[in-house]
């Protein structure tokens, strides 16, 4: 098995579609940008978001499992993907790669 590590490239931010869709909230995500994980064995890493892990997930097991190549070409490096949470007020995007530890 591979370690992948995880990666959130960007967090963004719509305040129009929360003022006019969500109801108010005191706490959201507390990932940034730069926040790096380590996944082992394709296991969820510690301190990861539940939520984001389930859009994650089955990626990050298929590059432990050195797999990749997603939707035949669609990234630049074949051993990563680009993926966002399903957040749509906050949605964060995660770049996942396979690296050598």
């Amino acid at each position: 098995m591979f370690a992948v590590k995880i990666t959130a490239i960007r967090c963004a931010d719509y305040r129009d579609l929360q003022a006019k869709y969500e109801n108010p909230i005191e706490h959201t995500c507390d990932v940034r940008e730069g926040m790096e994980w380590v996944s082992k064995d394709g296991k969820c890493p510690e301190g990861f978001c539940e939520e984001a892990w389930k859009t994650v997930r089955e990626f990050v097991e298929e590059l432990a499992r050195g797999g990749g190549n997603f939707y035949d070409g669609w990234m630049k490096n074949p051993k990563s993907a680009m993926l966002s949470c399903n957040d749509g007020f906050r949605p964060v995007s995660f770049l996942l790669e396979t690296i050598e530890e």
